[in-house]
C-alpha cells in the first residue's frame, strides 16, 4: 500500500495515483498476518511464506517478512498496471494451489482483512471461494488444534468463534498480535535471500466494472509564511503570538 501522507496527484489519464514520489508500506492487517503465520509456523514445526502480487518494487515488502523471519517469499510479478481484485484473487490462488492445480499446497492462508486505501474486504474471500476453502474474516483471535484452526472475531456485544477444518483461510484484522520489528542484522540478510519470481496471467471476466476516472480530494493545506531565521525573528514571532492573544 501506499504511504499518503504525501500530497496525492493523479497521473494525466486520470486513472492512477501517481505514486512516483511516494513510499510503499505493508499495511497493519497484513503485518499481523505475516507475525502469526510465523508464530504458527514456529509452534507447528512448520514454514511461513509470504506472497505477494505486485510490480517488481513489491520485493521491498516481501524482504520485510522475510527479516521478521518468514521462510520463503514469492512474487507474482506484474508490469506496474493496476489488477482488479478479481484478477489479484485468480492469480493468488492459482499460485497457491501449486502444481497440481487443485489441491492447495499450504494449511493455512493468512490474508490481511482488508487492503488499507480503500478497505474492499474482497481479495482474502474471492482466493478462498476459487479454492474452495472455509473464510472468515475480522479474525482477532486464531489457535490451531488437531487439524482445525479455531477462530475469534469480535462483534457487538461479544465475540463470534468458528471452527475450520484444515486447509483454511482467514482475514486477519490489526491488534490479532503484536508484530515484531526486524532488527537491522535481520533487515541485511533478509536482502540476500532469494526470493521466488512467477509471472501471473490475468485472467479475463464476464460483467466488469470500468473505471471512469479517480478524484483527488481538494488540499486542505495552509500557506506558509517566513518570519525571519535565527534570533532576528524572535520579534516578528512575538508580535504574531501578540496579536493572537489580542484576537482571543
Amino acid at each position: 500500500m501506499p504511504d499518503t501522507g504525501a500530497k496525492l496527484t493523479l497521473t494525466d489519464d486520470e486513472q492512477h495515483i501517481d505514486t512516483s514520489h511516494l513510499g510503499f508500506t505493508i499495511s497493519p492487517h497484513e503485518e499481523c498476518a505475516i507475525e502469526e503465520a510465523i508464530q504458527v509456523a514456529d509452534d507447528h514445526d512448520g514454514t511461513a511464506t509470504v506472497l505477494s502480487l505486485g510490480p517488481a518494487d513489491a520485493e521491498e515488502q516481501l524482504r520485510t517478512g522475510l527479516a521478521m523471519t518468514a521462510d520463503e517469499a514469492t512474487l507474482l510479478e506484474t508490469d506496474g498496471k493496476e489488477w482488479r481484485p478479481r484478477e489479484t484473487a485468480a492469480a493468488l490462488a492459482d499460485a497457491l494451489s501449486g502444481d497440481s492445480g487443485t489441491d492447495p499446497e499450504f494449511d493455512l492462508c493468512l490474508f490481511g482483512n482488508e487492503s488499507a486505501d480503500v478497505a474492499n474486504h474482497q481479495v482474502g474471500v474471492r482466493v478462498a471461494e476459487r479454492l474452495d476453502l472455509p473464510f472468515v474474516a475480522g479474525v482477532t483471535g486464531l489457535t490451531i488444534d488437531d487439524g482445525t484452526v479455531v477462530v475469534e472475531r469480535d462483534v457487538t456485544g461479544g465475540t463470534e468463534v468458528y471452527e475450520l477444518d484444515l486447509p483454511a483461510a482467514v482475514g486477519v484484522k490489526e491488534g490479532l498480535n503484536q508484530p515484531r520489528y526486524a532488527s537491522m542484522r535481520a533487515k541485511m540478510q533478509a536482502r540476500k535471500q532469494s526470493i521466488e519470481r512467477q509471472d501471473p496471467v490475468a485472467s479475463e471476466f464476464e460483467g466488469r466494472i470500468e473505471k471512469v476516472r479517480l478524484e483527488a480530494p481538494e488540499s486542505t493545506e495552509g500557506a506558509a509564511e517566513v518570519l525571519g531565521e535565527g534570533p532576528d525573528a524572535v520579534p516578528a514571532v512575538v508580535d504574531l503570538l501578540r496579536d493572537d492573544l489580542e484576537v482571543i
